[in-house]
């Protein structure tokens, strides 16, 4: 479990072909905490295990799944990646509960300035609408976001310039992919609902 609240940005090592998979490693030397090998971390909101350690540097195994279903596949050495340790027992929960499950990936309709953020616009997949509401929250590339507003297919999320400078969105351009995760609340109570019949 994460918070959404990008602890600090690494940069992709290396990436390369493993069995079925593929082999990431990520340097892991600005990101506080002592990580060993089967902690798992957040990459761009991903959650990944480390399967191997070499000092700060930390390889994680991405399976078919995590290679379908997100961008982490064309990250190669010099890509740049929000990163977040697991939420342990104790800590603050600042962002919102984020699984580091991502539902679908975006794109990004309106960039913003490096240094002092602004309206940040991102189209969501058709199957995950129904999950962005104003004042809700939304994980983009592993960083809690509110909702300020839902038109049609594209997310208006307003980003502070302190968020733009120590994540990645602020250096993202115009139809760069973005990992999606909405509220597991809500999808819950959607399930919920369906199974007692109530639409």
């Amino acid at each position: 479990m994460f918070t959404g609240l990008v602890a600090a940005v690494g940069s992709v090592v290396d990436s390369r072909p493993a069995g079925t998979g593929r082999d990431v490693v990520v340097d892991l030397d600005a990101l506080p905490g002592v990580f060993r090998t089967g902690d798992s971390v957040a990459l761009s909101g991903v959650c990944c295990t480390i399967v191997e350690q070499s000092g700060r540097r930390a390889t994680f195994h991405l399976s078919p799944e995590t290679l379908e279903r997100t961008w982490l596949g064309a990250a190669k050495a010099g890509s740049q990646i929000n990163l977040e340790g697991a939420l342990r027992a104790g800590d603050p929960l600042g962002g919102h509960l984020v699984q580091g499950h991502v539902d679908g990936v975006g794109s990004v309709q309106q960039p913003i300035d490096p240094l002092q953020g602004g309206l940040f616009l991102v189209r969501v997949p058709d199957a995950l609408r129904r999950y962005c509401v104003e004042k809700g929250s939304l994980t983009i590339d592993g960083v809690s976001l509110t909702i300020a507003r839902v038109d049609g297919a594209v997310v208006h999320v307003w980003v502070i310039p302190h968020t733009a400078m120590v994540t990645t969105l602020g250096r993202l351009e115009l139809n760069s992919p973005v990992h999606l995760e909405v509220d597991i609340i809500a999808k819950y109570v959607e399930h919920m609902l369906a199974l007692r019949g109530i639409s």
